[in-house]
């Protein structure tokens, strides 16, 4: 039987150790920033391959985790954490990283296209569905004729990084709305900007 009133929010990204900081893992951040906030420790779950912390935001419990494997590898993780903890698909919201928002941008989304997003792809896979929510975090465009699978792995300039860090603190307002407001007043809060 689903837990239902319990929401799974992921945080993508590479492992922190070699990767921290890097465009590839604003969705960790964001997910750990919000535990940070929320006086939540996250700790490793074996069981799930994820650091796992739990708490309740505004009524909505919240099973906040981090994905240990690297990011193309994220659907056995979310999907195990998934069944531990009776999230149904409909309840998952996953934050990611995204080339085609602004970097400090936030947009929601259910569902839909991942384009070239290996780790969105391996959880489509790994859940069986696609339509799960998502806070895409932007991370801008690579320069010139950079490939996109090397401009992910770069560190934010020190201005970008201001914008970002203002984008991480609002990723978990946005989830928060998402689950005790919906899709729509997510979208029209902060679709409007960035």
């Amino acid at each position: 039987m689903p837990d239902d009133d319990r929401w799974l929010v992921v945080g993508l990204g590479n492992p922190e150790g070699e990767y921290g900081g890097t465009r590839h893992n604003v969705g960790a951040d964001a997910v750990r920033a919000m535990a940070a906030r929320e006086h939540a420790e996250l700790s490793r779950n074996k069981r799930v391959r994820c650091e796992i912390a739990q708490t309740t935001v505004a009524g909505a419990r919240f099973v906040l985790a981090v994905p240990t494997s690297y990011m193309n590898r994220s659907g056995d993780p979310v999907q195990a954490a998934a069944a531990w903890f009776k999230v149904p698909p409909q309840r998952v919201i996953v934050c990611h990283d995204d080339l085609d928002v602004p970097v400090g941008g936030l947009r929601c989304k259910l569902g839909g296209s991942n384009a070239g997003h290996r780790g969105l792809k391996d959880i489509d896979r790994a859940l069986g569905t696609p339509d799960y929510l998502r806070v895409r975090l932007g991370v801008g465009r690579p320069p010139g004729r950079m490939p996109a699978k090397d401009f992910v792995l770069r560190r934010f300039s020190a201005s970008e990084r201001e914008e970002v860090d203002v984008a991480l603190a609002e990723a978990g307002d946005a989830v928060v709305q998402l689950a005790t407001e919906g899709l729509e007043p997510t979208q029209n809060r902060y679709h409007r900007r960035g």
